[in-house]
């Protein structure tokens, strides 16, 4: 007992250090209250930094960026109790992005706070909401009509980091490389209109699929634009999806029909799934996995199920769920590990444990069915086909808080401050239409909504939503909303 401790003489900083990179946080607190020594090992930058990128906290930093990366750590876990806090109770600001005038919303994307959208039109705004930015401007299309309102309406739009995507009704694509300018990087041409769209969300790579053939477009070495893969399929396709973080030769994966797809650049078509009958209702795609719903007919009634299957083995490891309803959406990609969120014509939200392909979790979330829906670690974001957007805790089985607006939530993206919602309508057409109100156009022609959670001046004094419009914001005005009121009632006297 009257030794010198082992740790303060004979072993060396840097293996103590080494040992030390095994402790939690709270055990590094402790440790720090043993003797100076200890303390000095315990508040080391990279024991600290290493707990910073474990949990998700400045990824793409370096040691060297912060002299201090405990009280950096001890920052970003404040920050993040303080979103959490704001979700739960709907404190922050919400905006609605100005629309452009006499077209309808056709179709809406977002990526980490960047939101693009498609009008009847034919015209494509993009907005950043992550610094308010309600300028948006207009991506040129290059039409040659002399006639002003002539182009075609805009069948899907999709962006990323770098590029933005929209796919015409009259078979045109058009792909604008955000970092150089508002006009089209390319311009390509099918010969009927595209069925699906998709865009990765890592790397130029741009999928298409027109009447029976699936396209491949990405930049060369030279960064010219060509077709790196072609692919034919028996029936039209309904929903395609590219897998992220392939390498080399990027992998898509098609639906059409009861006919699912795996299509690698390098390699011919191959059938994932088929069963005669049976037609896949929703998609989506991780790194090793893809989930998708089968709607269930015939004489032998097996319920509508999610299948999983495995991209490395190319067959099906799982079967979930057993409803009555149609599953309308998946979300594998966004879910944590080893879970995933679905929703469900029969007005349910679902949680899937992969692990023992049982339901973990069942809610009641929606009047109607459930158009959309994402997870994160502790919370689950819905959108119904009646225009409602639900937050729960699933952790706690609680519905947190809810809005509403007119059109169906046919996008929805959320990350840990900041929420996207787009109600996007059946019609394109506004019925009863009068010039002279620009509320009842509103309403009709589809809203998008912004949620930060993260707005220093209001998190801690309102409650959402509070509306700012670009009017309002150059005037100073902040008005405040019911949020469980339809937004029509709402809406109706604010102008």
């Amino acid at each position: 007992m009257d030794d010198v401790p082992f740790f303060d003489v004979q072993l060396p900083y840097e293996l103590a250090v080494n040992i030390f990179q095994y402790l939690s946080r709270s055990d590094l607190g402790r440790c720090a209250q043993v003797s100076k020594t200890w303390k000095v090992i315990s508040e080391d930058e990279v024991l600290w930094y290493r707990l910073c990128q474990q949990e998700g906290h400045l990824l793409q930093s370096s040691i060297a960026d912060y002299s201090c990366w405990k009280l950096i750590f001890q920052e970003c876990r404040a920050k993040e109790h303080m979103l959490k806090t704001n979700w739960k109770k709907r404190k922050g600001a919400v905006s609605e992005l100005e629309h452009v005038p006499d077209a309808v919303l056709c179709d809406v994307h977002s990526h980490d706070g960047v939101v693009i959208a498609g009008y009847t039109s034919g015209d494509v705004r993009v907005w950043d909401t992550r610094t308010w930015d309600y300028t948006a401007p207009f991506l040129e299309s290059e039409y040659e009509e002399d006639e002003p309102g002539m182009q075609p309406y805009v069948s899907f739009v999709k962006i990323n980091c770098a590029l933005a995507v929209a796919a015409y009704e009259d078979g045109i694509l058009n792909i604008w490389d955000l970092r150089t300018g508002k006009f089209p990087a390319h311009r390509f041409e099918h010969d009927a209109r595209i069925q699906a769209l998709a865009l990765s969300r890592e790397d130029a790579t741009v999928a298409t699929a027109s009447a029976f053939d699936v396209t491949m477009l990405y930049p060369n070495d030279e960064g010219y634009w060509h077709i790196g893969a072609e692919f034919e399929v028996q029936k039209l396709v309904d929903y395609l999806e590219i897998v992220p973080d392939t390498g080399r030769y990027p992998v898509a994966i098609a639906t059409a029909g009861d006919l699912v797809y795996l299509l690698k650049a390098d390699d011919a078509a191959r059938t994932l799934h088929y069963v005669y009958g049976q037609p896949v209702t929703c998609l989506d795609v991780s790194a090793k996995q893809v989930a998708f719903g089968v709607k269930s007919l015939g004489w032998v009634y097996e319920g509508n199920k999610i299948l999983v299957c495995s991209l490395e083995a190319e067959r099906c490891i799982s079967k979930l769920g057993n409803a009555l309803g149609d599953f309308t959406c998946v979300n594998l990609r966004d879910s944590p590990p080893s879970l995933m969120v679905s929703g469900n014509m029969d007005r349910r939200v679902r949680i899937h444990d992969l692990r023992t392909d049982k339901i973990a979790l069942s809610l009641s979330a929606h009047q109607l069915g459930v158009a959309s829906v994402q997870m994160d670690e502790w919370k689950i974001v819905s959108g119904g086909e009646e225009g409602l957007v639900t937050v729960w805790d699933y952790r706690m089985n609680q519905k947190l808080w809810e809005v509403h607006s007119r059109h169906p939530v046919r996008h929805l993206a959320f990350n840990s401050h900041s929420l996207i919602t787009a109600n996007v309508p059946y019609e394109r057409v506004v019925r009863h239409a009068d010039l002279d109100s620009s509320t009842t156009h509103r309403r009709h022609r589809g809203l998008i909504h912004a949620y930060e959670f993260a707005v220093d001046r209001l998190a801690f004094q309102s409650t959402l939503p509070v509306f700012r419009s670009p009017f309002a914001t150059m005037g100073g005005y902040d008005y405040d909303l019911t949020p469980t009121l339809p937004y029509d009632t709402v809406g109706a006297g604010r102008k």
